[in-house]
Parts: C-alpha cells; structure tokens; sequence
C-alpha cells in the first residue's frame, strides 16, 4: 500500500509526504495538506507487539491533559488525529498500524545542549510532564513494553545473548559490565522496599524529543509518546540528564548542565518529591548509561535487531560511548552528589 493512500484515511488533501526526524523506532512523515500538516508514523510492530495498547495509552493521556485546569501548565502534547472512518488507527493490508498527530508548528529539536539556558528549558518540561501526569492513576494505563526500563532484565537478557553472540565480545564493554552490574538493582530495590512509588513515566526523554519554539527558544511540547507508561520516574530524569549532558566527543558527563536542568525540574516537580526520591537521584543518573550501554551493545551482539543502524558495529559504538559516560558520573560522584544536595535545599 503506498504512503499516499494511508496518509489519504486521515486526510483527503494530501500535498507531500517527506520523513520527518531521526528516531531509532518508528517510521516517522511529514505530511502537507491543504489545510493542517500532520505527522504520519507506523508503530514498530517488532518495538511494540500490541499497537492497540499503545493507542489506548496515548488516548488516556490525551483525555487526562484535556481535563487537566492548571494555567500553569504551558506544555501541549500533540493530539490524535482520527481516520475518515473516525478510527485512532489505520491498518493496511500488511496488519501495520497507522496514526496520525498534531504537528506543533515553527518550532525545531536539538541534538545537543548549547547553553546553560537551554538545559533550564529541558527541566522544565519534564517537570511540567511529570506535574501535569501526577495525578494519571498509573495503573490505568497498559504496560506496553514489559521489562522496559526494568535494568536487571536487560542484564539478565546479555548474560543470555553473550553465549550465542553472532559477533565475538568487545572487551572494553564486556569487562565494564562485569565490574559494575552490581548497580543494575539499586532502583529496582528501592522500588521493593516502597522506597520509590510507580508513577506515569515518558520513558523515552531524551533531548531530540523536546520541541523548542523557534522564536522564543522556549519548550512548548514534549513528543514520542508511545513509551508512556507504569514506571518509576527516576528513570526518567536519568535518561534526560543522561542525553542532555552527555559531552559525545568526549563521552564526559556536563556537570553543569546537570545542575541547571535538575534546578529546573525540582522547580516544577520538588513539591513532589520525598526524601528517598532525592536520595535515588544519584543511583538513577548513574545507572541510564550503564542500562542504555547493556542495550546497544546485547543488540550488537545478536545482530542490530531493535535499534535502527547504518552500519554493522554503530551499536557497538553508542555502547562504548554510553558505558563511558557511566564511568565519567562515577568519576564524579561527589560533584553529582554535592549538586543534588544543593539543589535539594533551594
């Protein structure tokens, strides 16, 4: 089925269809119309086995924010689209699914952090998200990636790949792992104690999934929502710190841009916050690299079956460099600490 046909269930004046990003999952267009533009994804089937799910959450989410009366609230989340037939999907004859959003105009993603100013916009946003889904009864929503952002899963399943690895081991990677998998429970643990509640996560914060208005330079949406779900949000802000202060050339973890962003975010979100979610905020910034690492480089080994490549040892590469950002935290664990506690007291 053409991309012209499936864009025409959602709209009937298509004028161009152009890919849209450079996400590792989804197929992700641009679509031109008469009218509204709107952004046209097929959800990975091999990412996300029950599309259906995952269209239900996002349909949770979208009620939730509409009832939502808080001025203070400035973030938007695109809005599902439906089909002519008044559906929230599409299938084709292939049995891909379909869906149609809002497209948030003028405004751009970074891949980068430039200034500290930017990184106070990125905390901000997570923080409203976290601010404006506190209230989203986690339980309602469908854990549609069993195991993601489970860190003792991801080890569990490289212990098992390593064995039957279609590549030989990395040494670097392979040796890292061993010296530091004692850390894949600390969230985990904590979550078992009651220490850490399960709230609604984003899953996926990373910095190219921030919309910067192009004017203004402010954040005004935070997108890719599929992997939202039952989590602990410690994972959440560890991953943005994770993509956010990651120096790529140098594979340093940016401490100041750490303090801004997290500044930020307790500004929103530290009314919110117990002293143990304080006290885990080390151990979760810590452990996004390392569980990220184990990800990549247990897909290179079996193949590059999830995480899109274009060339066979790219995985291999992005674990080598995530793995090194975890060494740079933990070079800097009193720095890290000090921040937090700085933060924690404004």
């Amino acid at each position: 089925m053409l991309l012209l046909d499936i864009a025409q269930q959602f709209s009937k004046s298509i004028a161009s269809i152009d890919p849209l990003g450079n996400g590792f999952i989804n197929d992700t267009y641009l679509v031109t119309t008469d009218t509204k533009p709107f952004v046209l994804q097929k959800i990975n089937k091999h990412v996300f086995p029950q599309p259906e799910q995952v269209m239900a959450n996002l349909m949770a989410l979208n009620q939730h924010i509409g009832q939502v009366n808080n001025t203070q609230i400035t973030l938007k989340i695109p809005q599902l689209l439906t089909t002519r037939t008044h559906s929230n999907f599409f299938r084709d004859g292939l049995g891909d699914y379909w869906r149609a959003l809002s497209f948030i105009e003028n405004t751009e993603s970074l891949e980068t952090v430039s200034n500290l100013a930017q990184a106070g916009q990125v905390g901000f946003a997570l923080g409203q998200f976290h601010r404006l889904t506190h209230t989203l009864d986690s339980e309602k929503l469908y854990d549609i990636l069993p195991g993601f952002h489970i860190t003792p899963g991801y080890l569990g399943h490289y212990q098992q790949v390593k064995n039957r690895a279609k590549v030989s081991e990395d040494p670097y990677c392979a040796d890292f792992i061993s010296r530091f998998q004692h850390i894949v429970h600390d969230l985990e643990t904590a979550k078992e104690l009651g220490l850490l509640s399960v709230r609604v996560i984003h899953g996926d914060p990373k910095l190219n999934n921030f919309l910067f208005d192009k004017n203004s330079q402010r954040i005004v949406s935070l997108v890719d929502l599929d992997t939202v779900k039952p989590g602990l949000i410690h994972y959440d802000i560890g991953d943005c710190l994770r993509s956010c202060c990651h120096n790529t050339i140098t594979d340093e973890f940016n401490l100041a841009i750490c303090q801004k962003l997290l500044s930020s975010y307790l500004r929103e979100m530290g009314e919110l916050f117990s002293a143990s979610d304080y006290q885990f905020l080390y151990p979760a910034i810590r452990l996004v690299p390392f569980e990220l690492g184990i990800r990549f480089y247990t897909d290179y080994l079996e193949g590059n079956h999830y995480f899109k490549v274009t060339e066979p040892e790219e995985n291999l590469n992005r674990a080598t460099g995530q793995f090194l950002l975890c060494a740079s935290v933990m070079a800097q664990e009193a720095g890290v600490k000090g921040l937090i506690n700085q933060v924690a007291s404004m």
